[in-house]
């Protein structure tokens, strides 16, 4: 199965354990990535939680809601987990949050793997569209003076 690695790394002005308390909640991702509506069937476990997220794709005026099986684990330094989508695609996830004195360097990591290039090339570039903007809503939403 073909396979993209996409990465972006930013920083945060509040506290690793601000930002892993943010990321290990599943409610955090509806906006986070501007596709995400919702999410539901939260099952949370000592190691993991598991749910559902709805993802909202428009074209031509039309609305698919796609319902997306998600992992999220949390350690001490990272929020990461697994994305498996009923169209094919499939995305392993990692935030690695290290503290600098000032806040948080955070490093975003996302593996797409699809089983065709043209689905994998369509949903790296909405998935690297989301990264780039994650960084941004999570400022938004956590930045504040350490």
């Amino acid at each position: 199965m073909p396979e993209v690695t996409l990465r972006n790394t930013f920083h945060i002005r509040n506290s690793p354990e601000a930002l892993r308390a943010h990321l290990s909640q599943p409610q955090s991702y509806v906006g986070l990535s501007p596709l995400i509506v919702a999410v539901k069937d939260v099952r949370p476990s000592p190691d993991e939680t598991c749910y559902t997220s709805v993802e909202r794709f428009r074209f031509l005026g039309l609305r698919y809601d796609n319902m997306i099986k998600v992992t999220l684990r949390s350690t001490p330094r990272t929020v990461e987990g697994e994305v498996v989508s009923p169209g094919g695609v499939r995305m392993d996830y990692r935030f690695t949050l290290t503290g600098d004195g000032r806040g948080t360097e955070v490093e975003d990591v996302l593996v797409v793997h699809a089983w065709t290039r043209p689905l994998l090339n369509f949903a790296a570039r909405k998935a690297r569209e989301v990264q780039l903007a994650r960084a941004g809503l999570l400022a938004s939403r956590l930045d504040s003076a350490v």
